[in-house]
C-alpha cells in the first residue's frame, strides 16, 4: 500500500467543509496523499486525532488518515489545489495560496458561484481548471462529514478551452468519489446550478423540507430561476442538465407543462436525498454564520444590472437572507409567500430608462446614476488596485509603456472598444493615447464631443511600490499616485459606464491620457490642444483641493539666471577677480522684491550654486525659480522684469534661461459657467460643490489658454499629492464618478 500511495497524485484541499471534506475523503481513500487546509482549529484538531470520519446515510462511520494542519501552520509549496472554501472567502484563501503555489501547480475552483475569473487575477490564467461541483453534504461535527448521496461534479480549464491532459488525470483522480466528468463547457453547468441553487437558497427562507417548499411555491422559483436563466442567455451559454435538474424548461417562455413536469421530477429526487434543507439553512439556523450565496449571486445581478434586466426575486431572496444571519428565528414561509406577491419589476430597473426617448427627471437621473455606482464600489476599489499596481514613474519609459499597455486592455473590458483610437509616441517621455467614443442618445445641439482629460505617469520612482503598495483601510486608501491622480481616471471610467448601462444620454467623448504630466507636459501639451480643438469643453479629472472643484490655476515659470564673473586667488588677489557668488547674491534681493503676494504673485529661489572652492573668486553661479502667476498680466510683468535684469558689478555677465512651463488658467466666463454647471448636479446628488484657486498647474492651463472651457479637479477627493502621506476616499471616488456622469448627462439637455 505505501508504495501505490507514493505513486499517487498528492492533492492539497484548502478549505475542509462539506465540500472538501468529501472529495478529500474520496482522494485519501483512493490511496491519495491528502493535506487539508482549514482555518478552524478545532476541525483540524479532529482530523489529526481521528483521521477524516464520513458518516453514510445509513449511519456508518468510516475514517481516513489525512494531514491536516492550519494555514499559519503549513509549510511547504502547493501543487495541485483544489478550493473549496466559501465564495466570500476566495481571495483571502487564494491571496494564502498564491505566493505558495508551484509555476506548474494549479488551483480548482470546487465551490459554488463564479470564482474562477477572481482565481485566475491573482494565480493566473494557466493555473486556473473551472469545475461544477453539485454535493449534498454536511459537518456534522469537527473532523466528521455527513455524505449527502449521490450528486454530480464536472471539471474543464476555464473560458470553454478544450478537454487538456491536466483536466483528463484530474477527472481520473476524482472519480474516486463518483461519476466525475470532463467538459469544455463547466460555464454551462455553472449557470445552471445558479438557477437551481436559487431556489435552494430561497428555500433556506424558512424552516421546511426543500422539496415541499419548492413545490408549494412553484410559480415564485420559477420566475426566480428564470431572471438567472435570461442573463446566462444573453450571455449566450448554453445551460446543461445535471442530476435531475433540466435547466431548459425554466427558461423564460418555456411551455407550463413541461416545467411542471420538470418540478416533478426534481422535488421528487429531492425527497430521496438524506439532507432534506440546504447548507444555506444549516449556516443560519445551526451554525449562525454568514452565508456564501450572497456573495456568489453578486456576478449574476451585475451582469443583469449590465444588461438591463430585471433580478426582483433573486435580490429579495438576497435581502431576505441577509436579515436572518441576525435573526434566523424569523424564518417563515411568509417570506415565500412573498416572493409568489412580487411583480417582477427591479427597483434599479423602474429609475433606468430602456431607451434614449425614454428620459427620466433630472434628480431620480442622478438617484440612478449613484445607486448604480454605490452598487459597484467594489469593483471600483479593486480597479484602482489593479492601476496602483502598475508603477508609473515619469522617467521610467518601459514602466510606462506596460501600464498604458495595461489601461487600453482595462478601458476595453470597462468601456468596450472605441470608436477611434491614435497612440501617439514620444521619444523621451509616456506615449500619449487618444481615444474617441461616439455619443450615446445624444440630443443636444451641440455635436461637438467633450473632453476627457488625466495622466497616468506620477511623481514616484520605479520600486516605490515595494515599500508602500496600495493599502485600503476602511474609506480610505494610500499609495503612490492613488490621489494624483489614478482615482480620477478610474473615476471617469465607471461615470461613462453607468450612463451607458443606464441607458442615459451623454455626449461623444474623446479620451486623452498622457505620460508627461508630472514633468510639465513637455513632450503632449501641442497634442493635448490639437486634440481639445474639435472640442467644446474639458473634463480635467486632477485631485479636487479639498473637496473643491478648481477654476483658477497659476501659470508657472520655471527660470534659471546664470551669472559669469571671473577667477582670480581669494586670499592673494582679493581684489582682481570678479565673483559670480556676490552678483547672485545681489540679484537675488532684486528678484525677491517681484514677489506680490497680494496679486498672486509667488517667486522662489529654490537652488543655488557656484563657485569652485572657498580660496577662489566664484567665475561662475546659477540660481533655479520657480515663479508663479495668477494673471497674464503677471506673467507679462514678470517676463520684462527677467528681460531687464542688470549687473550690479559691471565686470559680471547675467544670462536669464528657461520659459513659462504652463501658462496662467484664469476664471473666465466659460470656466465660470461650467462651474455653475458642477454645483447645480452636485445638488441633485444632495451636496454642495465648492471651487478654489489654487497654486499648482495642470494640463487645464494648456487648455484653457487654447480658448477650451474646462472643469478642473473633478477628480479624487483627498489629499497628500506628491507625499508619502497621500490618500484618496472611497465614498468620494462614488460620489465624484456620480458628479461626473450627471454633468455629463446634463449637457444633452
Amino acid at each position: 500500500m505505501s508504495d501505490t500511495t507514493q505513486e499517487r497524485t498528492a492533492y492539497t484541499i484548502v478549505g475542509a467543509g462539506a465540500i472538501g471534506g468529501t472529495l478529500a475523503f474520496a482522494l485519501a481513500r483512493a490511496g491519495h496523499p491528502v493535506t487539508l487546509v482549514d482555518t478552524d482549529r478545532a476541525h483540524v484538531d479532529a482530523l489529526r486525532t481521528h483521521g477524516l470520519v464520513l458518516v453514510a446515510a445509513d449511519g456508518g462511520r468510516t475514517s481516513v488518515p489525512v494531514t491536516a494542519t492550519t494555514p499559519d501552520d503549513f509549510t511547504g509549496p502547493l501543487e495541485r489545489v483544489l478550493l473549496a472554501v466559501k465564495a466570500q472567502a476566495t481571495r483571502s484563501a487564494v491571496d494564502w495560496i498564491a505566493p505558495r503555489l508551484a509555476p506548474d501547480g494549479y488551483v480548482v475552483s470546487v465551490q459554488n458561484g463564479f470564482n474562477e475569473e477572481l482565481i485566475a487575477r491573482l494565480v493566473g490564467g494557466d493555473r486556473t481548471v473551472a469545475a461544477f461541483v453539485n454535493i449534498f453534504a454536511d459537518v456534522a461535527e469537527p473532523g466528521v462529514i455527513q455524505e449527502g448521496g449521490p450528486g454530480a461534479l464536472v471539471v474543464g480549464e476555464p473560458g470553454g478551452a478544450p478537454v487538456s491532459d491536466r483536466v483528463r488525470a484530474l477527472v481520473a483522480d476524482l472519480q474516486s468519489w463518483g461519476p466525475a466528468r470532463a467538459s469544455d463547457n463547466v460555464e454551462g453547468y455553472l449557470w445552471a446550478k445558479a438557477g437551481f441553487g436559487a431556489m435552494l437558497a430561497a428555500t433556506a427562507l424558512a424552516d421546511a423540507p426543500m422539496a415541499d417548499l419548492i413545490d408549494r411555491h412553484r410559480p415564485a422559483m420559477a420566475r426566480l430561476t428564470g431572471e438567472i436563466f435570461a442573463v446566462a442567455d444573453r450571455r449566450g451559454v448554453t445551460l446543461e442538465a445535471f442530476d435531475a435538474f433540466d435547466p431548459r424548461p425554466f427558461l423564460q417562455g418555456a411551455d407550463s407543462a413541461v416545467r411542471d413536469a420538470a418540478f416533478d421530477r426534481l422535488t421528487a429526487w429531492l425527497r430521496t436525498q438524506p439532507k432534506n434543507r440546504s447548507g444555506i439553512w444549516r449556516d443560519l439556523a445551526v451554525r449562525h454564520r454568514p452565508v456564501e450565496v450572497t456573495t456568489h449571486y453578486g456576478d449574476v445581478i451585475d451582469h443583469a444590472t449590465d444588461m438591463g434586466l430585471p433580478t426582483t426575486l433573486l435580490r429579495s431572496v438576497l435581502d431576505g437572507l441577509r436579515e436572518l444571519e441576525g435573526a434566523p428565528h424569523t424564518m417563515s414561509e411568509a417570506r415565500l409567500d412573498a416572493l409568489d406577491a412580487l411583480d417582477g419589476l427591479d427597483a434599479l430597473d423602474r429609475l433606468a430608462p430602456r431607451s434614449a426617448g425614454q428620459i427620466l427627471p433630472a434628480d431620480e437621473q442622478a438617484e440612478a446614476v449613484l445607486r448604480r455606482l454605490e452598487h459597484h464600489r467594489e469593483d471600483m476599489v479593486a480597479d484602482l488596485a489593479a492601476y496602483t499596481a502598475r508603477g508609473s514613474a515619469s522617467d521610467d519609459l518601459e514602466a510606462l509603456d506596460a501600464c498604458l499597455a495595461w489601461l487600453r486592455q482595462w478601458l476595453d473590458q470597462r468601456l468596450g472598444p472605441p470608436e477611434t483610437e491614435e497612440i501617439i509616441p514620444c521619444a523621451e517621455a509616456g506615449d500619449i493615447m487618444v481615444r474617441r467614443y461616439p455619443a450615446r442618445g445624444a440630443t443636444a445641439a451641440d455635436e461637438r464631443p467633450v473632453m476627457l482629460v488625466g495622466h497616468y505617469d506620477t511623481v514616484w520612482p520605479t520600486g516605490t511600490l515595494d515599500e508602500w503598495p496600495f493599502r485600503r483601510e476602511g474609506d480610505t486608501i494610500s499609495g503612490p499616485g492613488v490621489f494624483d491622480m489614478k482615482a480620477g481616471l478610474v473615476q471617469a471610467v465607471w461615470a461613462l459606464r453607468a450612463l451607458d448601462v443606464l441607458g442615459l444620454p451623454r455626449p461623444a467623448v474623446t479620451l486623452v491620457l498622457n505620460g508627461d504630466e508630472e514633468t510639465g507636459s513637455l513632450a503632449s501639451h501641442e497634442a493635448l490642444v490639437e486634440a481639445g480643438r474639435d472640442c467644446r469643453l474639458a473634463l480635467v479629472f486632477e485631485g479636487a483641493a479639498d473637496g473643491a472643484i478648481k477654476t483658477a490655476r497659476k501659470g508657472v515659470g520655471l527660470f534659471t539666471l546664470t551669472v559669469t564673473g571671473s577667477e582670480a586667488h581669494a586670499g592673494l588677489d582679493p581684489t582682481a577677480g570678479a565673483s559670480a557668488v556676490d552678483e547672485l547674491a545681489r540679484q537675488i534681493l532684486r528678484l525677491t522684491e517681484l514677489r506680490d503676494h497680494a496679486a498672486g504673485t509667488s517667486l522662489n529661489v529654490g537652488v543655488i550654486e557656484g563657485g569652485t572652492r572657498s580660496n577662489v573668486t566664484a567665475g561662475r553661479a546659477h540660481a533655479h525659480l520657480d515663479v508663479r502667476v495668477a494673471t497674464d498680466a503677471e506673467r507679462q510683468r514678470i517676463a520684462q522684469a527677467l528681460a531687464d535684469l542688470r549687473p550690479v558689478d559691471a565686470r559680471t555677465r547675467l544670462d536669464v534661461t528657461g520659459d513659462w512651463n504652463r501658462p496662467v488658467f484664469e476664471r473666465n466666463e466659460d470656466v465660470a459657467e461650467l462651474a455653475d454647471l458642477a454645483k447645480s448636479c452636485a445638488r441633485r446628488l444632495g451636496h454642495d460643490l465648492a471651487e478654489a484657486s489654487v497654486g499648482g498647474a495642470s494640463d487645464g492651463n494648456f487648455l484653457v489658454a487654447a480658448s477650451i472651457p474646462v472643469l478642473d479637479g473633478i477628480g479624487a477627493v483627498g489629499h497628500g499629492a506628491h507625499a508619502r502621506s497621500e490618500r484618496t476616499s472611497v465614498s468620494e471616488m462614488i460620489n465624484r464618478a456620480a458628479l461626473a456622469a450627471t454633468v455629463l448627462t446634463t449637457l444633452e439637455k
